[in-house]
Order: C-alpha cells, then sequence, then structure tokens
C-alpha cells in the first residue's frame, strides 16, 4: 500500500534517529519548521526514546508578536524532549530594502538604542560562540554552528533537520533533486553532507501547503497564529511565510506589519534603512514588481546606465562586477538552453553559437551569445538581458538572485577559507592549545 507523507516522513526519522547519535532541528517559527519539530516529538515519544532533540533557532530580532509567542510556547513545552538554543547574534543579513545598505545586523550593539525588543532571557550571544567574527553573514554561521554543535556533543553523526518543501521554490527542489550522490548520507535523496560527519535531513521534503495545516488539524498541534491573521489579511495560502522582513521574498508583504503589528512597525522603520519605503512601493512597479516599466527615451541599457549613476561607488561597483561576470560567462562558456528556447532565439533572429558538449548533467545544450537589450519569451528571466540588470537594481537585490547568480567559485573559495580558520581556532581553544 502507497504511503503518505506523514508516514513516509516518520519512516525517514526512524533512520535519522536510527543512524545518527546527535540531531537538532532548524527552527524558524515557520509552519514548516513547526510541522517539522512535532513530528519529532511525535516520533520520540510514540517510540519512548531517551533523546533530546536540540532545537536551534536563529532569532533576527525583528519578527511578529505573534510569531515570538509561538516561539515562546513552543521553547516552554517539552522540556523532557528538547533543549533549546537561541541565537541573539549580530551576525550580516542580506536586505533589499536599501540601495545604500546590503545587509544589516540584528542586536548590533552599535544600535542598541534602536534595537526593537531586549535580548531573551537564556539566549546564545555572540561570546558563547568562538569561531563568530563580525564579518560573518547568517548562512556562515549556521554552518559553523552545526560543527560547534557537533563538537560540544562530543557526537560520532550529527543531524540536522531543516524544514523546507520542494512545491516552495526551484532553488528548494534543487536542493533535493540537484544533490549529488557523493554528498549524501548513504544515498539518501533528502539528505546533503555539510562536513565531515554532519549531515542536513530535509525530511518533509515532499509536503504540500495543504499536508502542513492536515497534520496541524488532524493531531491538534499548536501552531504560529500569524497565519490565522495572514488569512484575515487575505494573503494567499502560498504567501503566508515567516521569514526576515527585510529580505526579497518580504518586499511585497513587509507593508503588513504596519496592520498586523502596529507597535512593531513603529519600531522598526526607525531599525533599518529603507523600511518605509519598501512598504509603500514593494509590490508596484517602482522595486520591479509584476512589471518594471522602461521611461520613455530610454533602452534596458540606457536605462541601467541611468540607474547605476543614482547608486553609491560600493553599491554601483557590485553591480558591475556581476555584470561583468555575466556577459563573460554568455559570450566564452555559454548558458544551457533547450532547443525550444533556441528555436524561439533564432526565429528572434539573435544570433547565437550553439554547441554540442556541456559538463553539467542536462539535456539542454550550451549557447553562447551577447547581451540583449530584452527579449519578449516567456524564457526571459533564463536569458542575459539588461532588462533583467535594471530589475535587480530595482529591487536592491545586491547579490543578482534574479540574474540566477549564485556564489562565484572564488566566493565559494574565501567561504571555505575562512570557515577553516575559524575552525581551526575553535579546535584549539577546545583542546586548550590557547
Amino acid at each position: 500500500m502507497k504511503k503518505n507523507v506523514h508516514e513516509l516522513t516518520m519512516s525517514r526519522l526512524g533512520i535519522l534517529f536510527n543512524e545518527f547519535d546527535n540531531i537538532y532541528i532548524s527552527f524558524s517559527g515557520g509552519k514548516d519548521s513547526s510541522v517539522l519539530l512535532n513530528l519529532c516529538i511525535q516520533y520520540v515519544r510514540e517510540n519512548n526514546l531517551n533523546v533530546k532533540i536540540g532545537v536551534f533557532h536563529m532569532d533576527y530580532e525583528v519578527q511578529y508578536h505573534e510569531t515570538l509567542r509561538y516561539i515562546d510556547r513552543v521553547f516552554r513545552a517539552n522540556p523532557d524532549i528538547i533543549e533549546v538554543y537561541r541565537v541573539c547574534v549580530p551576525f550580516k543579513v542580506s536586505t533589499c530594502t536599501s540601495m545604500y545598505q546590503t545587509f544589516w545586523r540584528p542586536w548590533d550593539d552599535a544600535c542598541k538604542e534602536f534595537w526593537v525588543r531586549e535580548i531573551p532571557p537564556d539566549s546564545y550571544t555572540k561570546n558563547h560562540f568562538p569561531f563568530y567574527d563580525g564579518e560573518m553573514w547568517d548562512y556562515d554561521f549556521q554552518t559553523l554552528f552545526a560543527q560547534w554543535y557537533h563538537q560540544l556533543k562530543n557526537a560520532k553523526k550529527t543531524c540536522c533537520l531543516v524544514g523546507i518543501r520542494t512545491q516552495e521554490s526551484y532553488h528548494r527542489w534543487k536542493a533535493i533533486h540537484g544533490n549529488k550522490r557523493r554528498y549524501m548520507y548513504r544515498n539518501l535523496q533528502w539528505t546533503h553532507e555539510l562536513a565531515d560527519n554532519i549531515y542536513n535531513a530535509y525530511a518533509i521534503y515532499d509536503w504540500l501547503t495543504t499536508d502542513i495545516w492536515i497534520a496541524n488539524g488532524r493531531f491538534g498541534w499548536d501552531y504560529n497564529h500569524l497565519y490565522d491573521l495572514y488569512y484575515q489579511a487575505g494573503v494567499s495560502l502560498d504567501k503566508q511565510r515567516v521569514a526576515s522582513p527585510f529580505i526579497s521574498t518580504a518586499q511585497e508583504s513587509l507593508s503588513l506589519y504596519r496592520v498586523i503589528d502596529p507597535d512593531m512597525w513603529g519600531k522598526m522603520i526607525c531599525r533599518v534603512n529603507g523600511v518605509n519605503f519598501t512598504a509603500l512601493y514593494g509590490h508596484t512597479s517602482v522595486v520591479a514588481r509584476y512589471k518594471a516599466r522602461l521611461p520613455r527615451g530610454h533602452t534596458w541599457e540606457s536605462y541601467m546606465h541611468f540607474l547605476l549613476s543614482t547608486l553609491p561607488e560600493e553599491t554601483r561597483l557590485n553591480y558591475l562586477q556581476k555584470l561583468s561576470v555575466s556577459i563573460n560567462f554568455w559570450r566564452n562558456k555559454g548558458g544551457c538552453l533547450s532547443e525550444e528556447t533556441i528555436d524561439k532565439l533564432q526565429q528572434f533572429g539573435i544570433e547565437i553559437e550553439v554547441m554540442n558538449h556541456t559538463n553539467y548533467k542536462t539535456s539542454k545544450y550550451p549557447v553562447k551569445m551577447n547581451y540583449q537589450d530584452d527579449i519578449d519569451m516567456a524564457e526571459f528571466k533564463s536569458l542575459p538581458t539588461f532588462k533583467r540588470m535594471c530589475m535587480c537594481i530595482l529591487k536592491n537585490d545586491h547579490l543578482c538572485k534574479y540574474m540566477g547568480f549564485a556564489l562565484t567559485k572564488k566566493e565559494i573559495e574565501n567561504k571555505k577559507k575562512i570557515m577553516d580558520f575559524y575552525q581551526n581556532i575553535y579546535t584549539c581553544k577546545m583542546t586548550g592549545i590557547f
């Protein structure tokens, strides 16, 4: 008989609790990580396991009060099973509310008078983590925390459970299905190696949004009642997300803070640059939502140069560097496109060079081409155009994710060097070398 997603997940948890002596959950207070935590608690109780589950929560300071109340309820419940690690650290966090700031810092000592609330009792601060450094981004901290936690528990094998679902986005789908076999734990598609004997596991990757709410209802689990407020405000199920309010995906809903949580809104507008502007225009074409409009008398290329001229030098140079990388990539290496897209480009009379071989595992063909001003095709997001660059600038997308940018090879190498450096410092302190 075919198993439903709940039964499949309980089977996956069975594998993890049998294979790993150290398990913790990355918990945000959102619907996915909440259900994942409840599933783990359910599994432990049903199987009478004598274990403690770590609950790792990165507290980003600015959050809906309803979410904070829910998180506090979770931390008070099930003390016999969960062990809480509430982290309040001033790492760098990406922000798309400002053309001047590429990041902000929660719990920044330099901005203490503007904090939206005090650090909760029993939180872990930067002084608890010997690997912390002021140049560290939040995603770097997550990886180094895993290694810190692994050593803290003197574990043989550590598993971090992460509540992501492939339905949410292509990037999350790729995190599962783009996983290379050598990085999996025992060829389990829903696992990924972080470091030696440390793995991420995505046990609810195949759940749908409806599955999440069916589980909450069927088992009577507590949940974040912010979702009730979202529903009352007319926010569709697929857009109801708990995340840092200043990232790109939160721009459109930032204005909801004024309605749902006016007390928090009054504090956060002084906390991060550009919040009020983004709340007013985050759902409009001003920041390239839905449709970017080309001013009269401009091409997209000339409009791009105009937009760049309005930016601070550091920000402008960042976009120009990304553009240069992209132009060289499409000219010299080529992007992989489907036969259908290639046919359309040829019908449009666009000069392209189609090659027969690529090192990527794909049925698509590598295509070399020059940047175009704009291409009126459904595949617009996968093609090199100055319009896409304009949209990155309008969105304050400093990382150029809309252009398809991930970390470059050099950035990945630098990240590894930094992580190895701080790992060595931490190891030396743990072993008493200094």
